[in-house]
């Protein structure tokens, strides 16, 4: 395999590409220097690599400071309506580049970094990913404060510090082993600590219904201690801040009870306090309903509302006094969006600030509350749906239960589902207390009305609304595909990065042989790239004119990498049978993680990496197939993986998967789709045109029909040869000589209960595999269908959705107003 070019010698060699802005090289290595000299205090004298990425990156910050600061004081000073984003999860990654990337520095940084002796892509490497979210929910929140910040929107992210975020992935003997992500074990330089605005937050005690009215007495007190994290727009120079709370113990935690004496014991109980932003729950799509994960739910929310309302009543720069007596203009002044059901608890809290503590009558802070609030769904699976015990809320939130026994009362009795235990339905809780509800794609929001919330839709169908979910072009095209952005750049200028509709111009293009070519080699860099990335880190030879076919996504049954696998499998037997016959060569590559608690998506690993070991090792394969499972996917991995695909596996059940992001990663980025008509799916077809597209599959009301009718996948493993086959060899043990009945409960989920029907789309799944191949063949036709894809993406980037959430739900209007740099004075 020939080298590739490294990241440096590319930069070297793009020359119309201004987006990443020469600065002053001289100042950055100056104060790269001091940092490394001043800032890191060391007692040594050599400086390790991670010494000089501290240096970079308080270089780097130092320039976002006084533009955070100028951006912060412009608020004040204009009072926009603020956007409050809540979330529970904050898939940021790393924010080296990315902030680089934004204020204009990313190449007077390699050129000061590189006359400096070192290499900017490996001090890159060095840092830590904030690996803050599970999958798309959380990678969706990052993508959004980017795009708010671009659209010099005043908004605000607000989420939990864990102390451990996603756990890393370890793959040993083919097997998920979970290790503790100590994202912060060497500190975080992007995060800056906020005691003075620390808040108490209070948990457990009763309510007494005095004349003055209900209090909530006897608590347990913790504090929330903000660390507020920049976020730079795109070369505008607003800085938006992510504020994430760490939960402290108060200084008297525990002491009191401990009057007899146990003063260690009582120090050492604060960790209870503490314990609740340790660690990240690692579920994606399924709901575990823990004491300890409501905790953390109204940990986020009661710091937030306070720190919300103490903005709001004081919104002068710098003052703390209160400015706003009356509540009147709350809805005008502030937005607040519940990232799925996780911070539903904003809707009973927001009520109880402003009955029990700001004396208003119900029927206004209902008012304002409904307003405030809106609420994106982003699933209709019924595992994800959070249902909170009652005797657990009772204990942990007294008064808030009675808040939300009032609400239902008012509201058709419909937030508690029959059944026992009694529970609480948050999503419900969310629909009757928010003005706007939206689903994540158009598909989406039509099951929202049609089935999840139908009940809801008929009584308050203007409440309703589609917001198809989109992903940064800063981090997704410009960051980790320096080279495409490049060429497209050379065509169209370098606007399309804050407006992503230009790419629709790439069509002029379309029979241009030489912008043809262009397409195809930087395809072809970045597989070139991949693959002796994994040659080293997997020890396997990767055939680069192979098709790079990819599925990487959270491990789950309805996201279908059975699927895959059973294509795997079928596509190795018919190399086996006929090992002269020409097959187009594929390296197959899927990632992910798997709940730890989720056995069957454990099994689904061991399954793709047992095949693997078979597939890899058979000599009459050959470099005609290879599987390899990428071991810990995460945000940096994607950034390598995503610009070398050919193909994307998107191949989840018609009606499960709400959007999807990572579709639209990979169309960005040059690869073609093949994928059921779910979610985000469709309307990247129709942007794109069906022919571009690999569809196949039931569509959503086949697989009603199916339901109604019955799914038994008996009867496909009966009438399809190669099927039959592929599920025999998994049964008897082929992939597992060692013991035969390793995937029995896999076979038994397939055959019995599979509630997702992977047989039943089999062989249109096979019959379009057959089609890739036909079209792979013939490279020029490829690479056109890759360039209308690519011109068509312009509709997904978060820019649009933002836009539409702006206007449609919050009622502000995009800026595209520049603030002034720090070195220029204020207008």
């Amino acid at each position: 395999m020939s080298t590739p070019l490294t990241d440096h010698e590319k930069r070297k060699q793009i020359s119309v590409r201004g987006i990443a802005g020469l600065g002053d090289v001289a100042e950055i290595k100056k104060t790269f220097n001091r940092h490394l000299h001043f800032t890191l205090v060391k007692d040594r004298n050599v400086s390790t690599s991670r010494d000089y990425y501290f240096a970079l990156a308080h270089t780097v910050r130092d320039h976002l400071v006084g533009r955070w600061i100028r951006t912060q004081q412009y608020y004040y000073e204009k009072d926009p309506k603020r956007i409050h984003y809540l979330s529970l999860e904050f898939y940021m990654g790393r924010t080296l580049q990315n902030t680089m990337i934004n204020l204009g520095l990313q190449n007077a940084c390699d050129e000061a970094i590189y006359q400096l002796g070192l290499d900017l892509e490996e001090l890159e490497e060095i840092e830590e990913d904030a690996g803050l979210g599970n999958g798309g929910l959380g990678r969706l929140a990052a993508c959004f404060l980017d795009s708010m910040a671009t659209l010099g929107l005043a908004a605000y992210g607000y989420g939990i510090r864990y102390e451990f975020g996603i756990f890393n992935q370890k793959i040993s003997n083919g097997w998920q082993v979970e290790e503790a992500d100590d994202w912060l074990r060497y500190g975080n330089p992007w995060e800056k600590a906020r005691p003075e605005y620390m808040l108490p937050v209070h948990f457990y005690g009763h309510v007494e219904h005095t004349a003055e009215g209900p209090k909530w007495v006897h608590t347990q007190v913790v504090l929330a201690m903000p660390y507020d994290t920049p976020v730079p727009g795109y070369k505008n120079n607003t800085v938006n801040t992510m504020r994430l709370w760490s939960a402290k113990a108060p200084n008297d935690f525990n002491l009191q009870e401990f009057n007899v004496g146990d003063y260690i014991q009582a120090v050492l109980d604060r960790n209870l306090a503490e314990n609740i932003s340790r660690v990240l729950y690692p579920n994606d799509n399924f709901f575990e309903g823990k004491e300890l994960r409501l905790k953390q739910e109204y940990f986020v929310v009661a710091a937030t509302l306070q720190d919300i309302i103490r903005r709001f009543k004081s919104s002068k720069f710098g003052c703390r006094d209160p400015v706003r007596t009356s509540f009147e203009t709350f809805p005008e002044k502030v937005a607040i969006q519940l990232n799925d059901t996780h911070p539903a608890l904003a809707i009973p809290e927001l009520m109880r600030i402003l009955v029990d503590v700001e004396k208003l009558d119900w029927n206004k802070a209902w008012e304002l509350t409904t307003k405030t609030c809106a609420y994106t769904n982003h699933t209709v699976l019924p595992e994800a749906l959070e249902r909170w015990p009652v005797h657990m809320f009772e204990k942990l939130l007294p008064r808030h239960l009675e808040i939300v026994y009032e609400i239902n009362q008012r509201h058709m009795d419909s937030l508690f589902p029959e059944g026992e235990p009694k529970r609480i339905n948050m999503a419900h809780l969310c629909v009757v207390g928010s003005h706007a509800v939206n689903g994540v794609a158009r598909i989406h929001s039509e099951i929202v009305k049609n089935s999840v919330f139908k009940d809801f839709y008929e009584v308050e169908p203007e409440k309703f609304q589609n917001k198809t979910n989109g992903i940064t072009p800063r981090r997704w095209l410009l960051l980790c595909n320096p080279g495409l952005a490049d060429i497209i750049a050379e065509k169209l200028g370098e606007e399309f990065m804050t407006d992503l509709f230009q790419l629709k111009k790439l069509l002029d293009f379309i029979d241009d042989d030489a912008f043809i070519r262009d397409v195809a080699n930087v395809k072809q860099e970045n597989k070139l790239k991949f693959g002796a990335y994994l040659e080293k880190e997997y020890n396997v030879k990767i055939n680069p004119e192979s098709i790079f076919d990819i599925q990487v996504k959270r491990i789950h049954e309805y996201k279908r990498q059975l699927l895959n696998c059973l294509h795997i499998i079928t596509y190795y037997n018919r190399i086996k049978k006929d090992p002269n016959k020409s097959f187009v060569p594929r390296t197959i590559m899927i990632g992910g993680k798997a709940a730890p608690g989720y056995h069957m998506a454990k099994m689904i690993i061991k399954l793709i990496t047992s095949v693997g070991q078979v597939v890899n090792n058979d000599p009459v394969v050959g470099d005609k197939l290879k599987v390899i499972f990428l071991e810990n996917y995460r945000v940096s991995l994607a950034e390598k993986v995503i610009p070398a695909c050919d193909l994307s596996e998107q191949i989840s059940t018609a009606g499960t998967e709400a959007s999807g992001t990572g579709n639209m990663k990979f169309m960005l980025n040059g690869a073609l789709t093949i994928g059921t008509m779910d979610g985000a799916n469709v309307e990247m077809a129709e942007e794109a045109g069906e022919d571009n597209f690999f569809i196949f599959g039931m569509r959503v009301e086949d697989v009603e029909s199916l339901d109604k009718k019955g799914y038994n996948a008996k009867e496909y493993y009966e009438r399809i040869p190669e099927l039959r086959q592929v599920i025999d060899q998994i049964r008897s043990g082929f992939f597992s000589p060692k013991e035969p009945e390793l995937f029995k409960d896999v076979i038994d989920m397939l055959m019995y209960h599979d509630r997702f029907k992977v047989f039943a789309d089999y062989e249109a799944y096979i019959s379009c595999q057959d089609q890739v191949n036909e079209l792979y063949k013939n490279p020029k036709e490829w690479t056109k269908k890759v360039i209308r894809n690519i011109a068509a993406s312009g509709k997904f980037s978060s820019d649009r959705t933002i836009t539409e959430y702006a206007r449609e739900i919050w009622g502000v209007e995009p800026s595209d107003v520049k603030i002034p740099p720090p070195n220029e004075p204020r207008v």
